[in-house]
């Protein structure tokens, strides 16, 4: 398939064409700017990490499709989940539920990155845009007037502006030599896609503790109801962990719960937890992952990087591009702290501090409105 050319000059160049990079594309589009969207990727070819599209993102979809229609799509390709539960081994420590939520979505969405994209680019492309694929950009030159992009094939193009939605390994953020503070966690994260028979069922997410460290098991969609999306701290994690190794997994850390019949996908990765020093540098500007990335305990990554992009579209087309990094850099710090506080709960391994979680969590569950403050917290509506 011959890649479609790229034109001189745009208003918007978005490098990235992940989640960010599509919201933000069919915000301008919606709105009648000039843009063009790059990805270094052919189209299909990224890989399934995030599972969950939470309720303040789905209420975003609305906004960009009035209709609903856009909102209805994805619902129809996911599984809607309204409960939370947080487990050591088998035994239930307190629940969280989502369908009590002021929302139009009161649930959390588990759904495969790959299908949120795929809806994003149909709206695209019913709003005539298209993303311009394979294309690495390798350089950025600023001046004044806009910004020059150069291709790894030699192709250039100059823009008023430059939206770095290209992940934490941002391209646009290290030519705006802006910093990306923060650390990183010791374990490594295993990720598998499997089919299995799950005491439990598909119809909660699962945290549960351990001795040994964190799993979170989510469903996801499909015609027989066994599959599910599979995320565990691991010391010594292969790089693409197998069946032996997920089943052991799950045998250490909840018993007699779990029977894996298959993995469908699955890899290694190491989590840091870091946020953007600003989200802008002249006339190049920084949303999703390219500004902040943090554990997945919560599944809030996507959906930051989602209501980002909105924001972001809207403050282009309004001339107020100040009020961006004022308004979702804090939301970002927020995240991070909340998805770091989060893990080292679930993870500590000092069994004095365990048994004090443990025993804590039942009793704070109780109470209605922290459940309700923890719920909305999950789903971003305080983000609104």
């Amino acid at each position: 398939m011959t890649r479609p050319a790229l034109p001189a000059r745009t208003e918007v160049a978005i490098v990235g064409a992940g989640p960010t990079g599509l919201t933000l594309a069919v915000t301008l589009a919606r709105a009648g700017l000039d843009f063009v969207l790059l990805d270094r990727q052919a189209e299909g070819a990224n890989t399934s990490r995030a599972a969950v599209v939470h309720a303040r993102t789905l209420e975003v979809l609305d906004e960009l499709d009035p209709s609903g229609a856009l909102s209805a799509e994805l619902i129809g390709r996911g599984v809607p989940v309204t409960r939370f539960r947080i487990r050591d081994g088998a035994r239930v420590l307190t629940a969280i539920p989502f369908d009590g939520l002021r929302t139009a979505h009161p649930y959390a969405l588990m759904v495969p990155q790959y299908e949120t994209e795929a809806v994003l680019l149909d709206r695209l492309r019913a709003l005539g845009g298209e993303v311009h694929r394979p294309y690495e950009v390798t350089g950025l030159t600023q001046d004044r007037q806009g910004v020059t992009l150069t291709t790894a094939t030699g192709e250039t193009l100059r823009a008023d502006r430059v939206v770095g939605a290209d992940g934490m390994h941002s391209v646009v953020r290290e030519a705006a030599g802006i910093g990306f503070t923060g650390s990183s966690y010791e374990e490594s994260f295993a990720l598998a896609d499997v089919t299995r028979d799950w005491a439990p069922g598909p119809r909660e997410v699962s945290l549960t503790f351990g001795a040994s460290g964190l799993t979170v098991v989510a469903p996801l969609p499909g015609e027989d109801g066994r599959r599910y999306r599979i995320v565990a701290t691991a010391d010594r994690a292969p790089a693409e962990p197998e069946l032996g190794f997920v089943q052991a997994l799950l045998d250490e850390r909840a018993p007699g719960q779990a029977r894996v019949t298959g993995v469908l996908w699955s890899s290694r990765f190491h989590v840091h937890h870091r946020v953007a020093d600003r989200y802008r540098a002249g006339r190049m500007v920084l949303a999703g992952d390219a500004a902040h990335v943090h554990s997945p305990a919560g599944g809030q990554g996507m959906n930051t990087g989602i209501q980002d992009a909105h924001a972001l579209g809207r403050a282009l087309t309004n001339g107020r591009l100040d009020a961006y990094e004022a308004t979702r850099r804090p939301v970002a710090l927020r995240v991070v702290a909340f998805t770091d506080r989060m893990t080292r709960i679930a993870t500590t391994r000092n069994p004095v501090l365990r048994a004090v979680r443990n025993t804590a969590l039942p009793v704070l569950g109780r109470v209605p409105a922290l459940r309700n403050r923890l719920a909305t917290e999950l789903a971003e509506l305080d983000y609104r």
